[in-house]
């Protein structure tokens, strides 16, 4: 064989090596990025318990321990809020909004305003540094924010173009990794990220939730986030539950977001004239009326309250005024301004919610939590899909799959009548207008 017909056939194969490798390396980074979304959540997950864990042991280690929290609760508020807006800016509050801002950005530089990976660092901190503080929040908004990020970065790195729908699939793997419920991840994709089916996204969407489920799965074993439930409506009182959380469930969580879209709005007002000195002025209050209401209430209201949905989902009954206080203290840390989500409090809260009616309506607590946790989450994020598909998966019950669908989509229709904007969505134009403030003030500059 002639000496330059060899290389020729080498220098083809090369290239067809080489060119395979370019159309490859965009999907392993893409695998890599979700893997590393699963480790993440659970890491996450689990300096969130201890913060939570050394919160409750710091207030119940002495005579007078029970009332720290005045104290811890306000400086750990403040010192949230301070650092939130000097070294992690755009990362406080949930952190969905922030997701859901970035998709409807166009450059690249206005969506790493809200999405980077150093914001994700400073939203793990602050959100267990809130947690150790007593803070009323959750850890699985900011893990949507976290996985965003995540993907944003494997954008960048990759060379990927597909930006918005690796957002998409970044979110929708952080719920999943979170909750450990990858259908819920999904439709929470679908329903809530976008408002619309993209099928371009589908298969990114998809494959992250598996690759993340698959990572969390190795590190924290397969399991149900509230355990195992077994129980349906048995009679008419049971079937009257269906309105009750569904109805009331979604008026309380239309008053939550409703309150919380306009107080925010009135506060971003006060605060104008000088935001950081504000800011961290009213966490500080918002921490100190938070202790107060955990204090009133023994203890019950600090942190996720995890333990109290699923001690409700489980059958025993709540305190029949939890709610209310649950309910106080997450608009409060909410209102704060200090990074946190408000997935779990919002569970917590409605688990309270259905305990309570089912104390009053003399039915079965488990029952009724389930029913008052569709009702409230559907209420608040209006989003009924995964409001039911998420429950359903946390669970596991199959027997009620009727009634929880008819939960959720009745507290849907009542907050959607209540309150026509939807949470999450109204908080993202707020990061969207301050993206292009700042863009703006840049180029004036």
């Amino acid at each position: 064989m002639p000496l330059p017909y060899r290389n020729s056939r080498l220098l083809r194969r090369s290239r067809v090596i080489w060119g395979s490798f370019s159309l490859w390396r965009p999907r392993l980074v893409f695998w890599c990025g979700a893997l590393a979304i699963g480790l993440v959540s659970v890491g996450f997950a689990r300096l969130a318990d201890l913060a939570q864990k050394g919160f409750a042991g710091l207030t119940a280690s002495g005579q007078w321990a029970f009332l720290l929290p005045l104290a811890l609760c306000p400086l750990g508020f403040m010192a949230s809020a301070f650092l939130a807006a000097r070294l992690f800016p755009n990362s406080q509050g949930s952190g969905i909004p922030q997701a859901i801002a970035a998709r409807h950005l166009r450059e690249a530089e206005d969506r790493s305003r809200l999405l980077s990976l150093r914001i994700a660092a400073g939203k793990i901190a602050l959100t267990v540094l809130g947690l150790f503080c007593g803070a009323s929040i959750g850890r699985e908004g900011p893990t949507v924010q976290v996985g965003a990020s995540i993907m944003l970065a494997v954008a960048r790195f990759s060379g990927m173009a597909q930006a918005r729908g690796l957002i998409l699939a970044g979110s929708a793997a952080g719920i999943a990794a979170a909750f450990n419920t990858p259908l819920a991840g999904i439709v929470f994709a679908i329903e809530e990220m976008s408002r619309t089916y993209e099928s371009r996204a589908n298969g990114l969407v998809l494959t992250a939730v598996i690759l993340s489920g698959l990572a969390a799965l190795g590190l924290a074993g397969s399991y149900n986030y509230f355990g195992e439930a077994s129980v349906s409506p048995a009679g008419l009182k049971d079937w009257g539950l269906v309105l009750v959380c569904g109805i009331g469930g979604g008026a309380l969580g239309a008053a939550f977001s409703g309150l919380a879209l306009r107080f925010g709005q009135r506060i971003r007002r006060w605060a104008q004239p000088q935001p950081l000195p504000r800011m961290v002025a009213l966490a500080g209050i918002c921490g100190l009326a938070v202790a107060a209401i955990g204090i009133a209430f023994g203890g019950a209201t600090f942190g996720t309250d995890y333990d109290q949905a699923r001690g409700a989902v489980e059958g025993h009954a709540l305190p029949l005024l939890f709610f209310a206080g649950k309910l106080a203290a997450s608009f409060l840390s909410m209102l704060s301004g200090i990074p946190g989500g408000i997935f779990a409090p919002s569970l917590a809260v409605g688990a309270g919610f259905g305990s309570t009616f089912g104390s009053l309506m003399g039915t079965g607590i488990a029952l009724a939590a389930i029913l008052g946790m569709t009702g409230y989450f559907s209420g608040v994020v209006q989003a009924p899909m995964t409001a039911f598909v998420i429950i359903l998966e946390m669970t596991g019950d199959h027997q009620a799959v009727i009634p929880i669908m008819a939960v959720a989509m009745l507290g849907y229709i009542t907050s959607r009548i209540l309150s026509r904007e939807p949470l999450y969505h109204g908080l993202s134009r707020v990061f969207i207008a301050a993206v292009v403030r700042a863009r703006r003030a840049e180029a004036a500059g």
